[in-house]
């Protein structure tokens, strides 16, 4: 009996600690923020946020957004597959630096592009002459951007493919269905929930990034200035409201996004058990 009791106080308390430790690293600070930015009322949160720069930077973010989680999507599950399905030499090695935009911080990331697509880079330079410019305009960011996001899908197939095996896929060829059909009948649909998830994380991560487009984009208002270097900027400049509005959109978005995902799935599992 006393033994139990124990066990139940020690549950408790490591059900405490693990609330406590999650309530003060993300839920406070979070409702702090949605508090101060609507200190003053709707009125002035929603026109800082609809003013002409927050808007500028919300589209640039959104386009370069768009374009950054096609392409690693698309790529991040071609690369996922060559991982699981094929067998190469480095592959290990591959396996390995496909984390390394976890490892690395982005202002880091960001320098590497400059060197090498900057205007006096290793190809920056002869893309330049050609007429075409990648850091300090849009394409540099989406390179950015792509960098710092590349691991997620990855990361979250992987797994889901390793599990699922190729039994399934095999059993497929064998009945006749071609490379493509067997992807799109067997293997997409048994990894789709792990696809999801990088999708995602890539989206979320994407709104969200800083470092690295700070040193590619220039900054430049009106042209490379991003959400968050717009929240970056407001704060410096004292005008924190425009800073605090952004910041719980960016924030809104990502949440609705990670939590519409798990309730969507949860929803899709029980229809599909019924």
């Amino acid at each position: 009996m006393g033994n139990d009791r124990a066990s139940a106080w020690g549950r408790r308390l490591l059900v405490g600690l693990v609330v406590g430790w999650f309530a003060a690293l993300i839920l406070v600070p979070t409702l702090a923020l949605a508090r101060t930015a609507l200190a003053g009322g709707f009125r002035p949160f929603w026109d800082a946020l609809m003013s002409a720069d927050a808007r500028r930077a919300f589209g640039l973010t959104l386009s370069i957004t768009a374009v950054a989680t096609v392409v690693n999507t698309l790529f991040g599950l071609a690369f996922a597959l060559v991982l699981v399905r094929q067998k190469f030499w480095g592959r290990a090695i591959a396996d390995g630096l496909v984390d390394l935009p976890f490892a690395v911080s982005p202002i880091i990331a960001g320098l590497m592009l400059v060197i090498v697509y900057g205007p006096n880079g290793w190809l920056g330079r002869h893309l330049e002459a050609a007429g075409f410019k990648v850091v300090y305009s849009w394409p540099g960011m989406v390179l950015a951007t792509m960098f710092v996001t590349i691991p997620f899908v990855v990361r979250e197939v992987v797994p889901v493919l390793r599990e699922f095996g190729i039994d399934q896929e095999e059993v497929a060829r064998t009945l006749g269905a071609g490379r493509w059909r067997t992807f799109w009948r067997v293997t997409l649909p048994s990894i789709r929930w792990g696809l999801a998830y990088g999708v995602t994380l890539t989206v979320a991560r994407s709104l969200g990034e800083f470092g690295a487009l700070l040193v590619v984009s220039g900054n430049i208002l009106g042209r490379t200035q991003t959400a968050t270097l717009y929240i970056h900027d407001t704060i410096e400049g004292f005008h924190p409201e425009g800073a605090y509005a952004a910041s719980v959109a960016l924030a809104g978005i990502s949440f609705v996004l990670l939590i519409g995902m798990e309730l969507v799935r949860k929803r899709v599992e029980a229809h599909e058990k019924h």
